[in-house]
């Protein structure tokens, strides 16, 4: 029997979604509560590998439980055992051949900026506090270069061992909400802190530091060392993983 499970976590504590040897990892506390659950070993696979630190408000997994169970029953077994930053949306039956990964059509991520002169004692773990004055036509405009498809190699890490850089992205917008700019991107597939070094860059623009123009040529260029630092992964959200 195979489960889907969408599910939302703070990042903050975390190495991020893999499983690593001697982290606490998402991946991990998954497996070791249906491990408890189901009293054998179960291997959990995600849509998106999310960084340490990254939150995820829309993560899917799936794994093929070992007997039967009611969805709604696992679903609150897995929440009552699951420390309170990772919490089970929904549990669903999935076809056998569904895999998480590769049968996504578009993921869905969103990046906090608190622009402000001052912190915020609730959204530091959720949020990149600038405090320069930032322009947000500029942001905007730098935003609309990254529409279509590129070559990412400048925005994704280096060393990376994705095969090729090329993503099209589907949309690429700023809003703001008070004190918070909010950056929200689609497309089918990222590469590792490709969001990140974009939100890096589009923020040199607002500082003035980088012309919303010079982004397409660092697109161009494809040379990592080129582009901006990656911002921090305190303000990235998994927001969705559409099939």
């Amino acid at each position: 029997m195979k489960i889907r499970l969408t599910l939302e976590y703070d990042g903050a504590n975390y190495s991020g979604w893999q499983f690593q040897a001697g982290q606490d990892s998402i991946q991990a506390r998954l497996e070791d509560a249906l491990a408890r659950i189901f009293s054998a070993p179960v291997r959990v696979h995600g849509a998106g590998r999310t960084d340490a630190g990254v939150h995820a408000r829309g993560q899917v997994a799936a794994f093929v439980a070992p007997r039967a169970c009611a969805l709604e029953k696992l679903r609150r077994a897995l929440n009552g055992i699951l420390p309170a930053d990772i919490a089970i949306i929904e549990v669903a039956a999935a076809a056998d051949d569904f895999d998480p990964r590769r049968a996504a059509r578009s993921r869905v991520y969103e990046y906090r900026v608190l622009n402000r002169d001052r912190r915020s004692a609730f959204e530091y773990r959720h949020s990149w506090l600038v405090s320069d004055a930032l322009d947000f036509a500029a942001m905007t405009a730098a935003a609309r270069v990254f529409l279509g498809e590129h070559d990412f190699t400048a925005f994704r890490t280096l060393g990376s061992k994705e095969r090729g850089a090329v993503r099209r992205v589907i949309v690429s917008e700023w809003r703001r909400d008070g004190d918070l700019l909010i950056y929200r991107v689609e497309a089918r597939a990222f590469l590792r802190r490709m969001v990140r070094t974009m939100v890096g860059a589009m923020v040199a623009a607002g500082r003035g530091r980088l012309e919303p123009e010079a982004i397409a040529e660092l697109l161009a260029a494809g040379d990592r060392a080129r582009a901006p630092a990656a911002a921090p992964a305190a303000g990235l959200f998994l927001i969705a993983v559409n099939y």
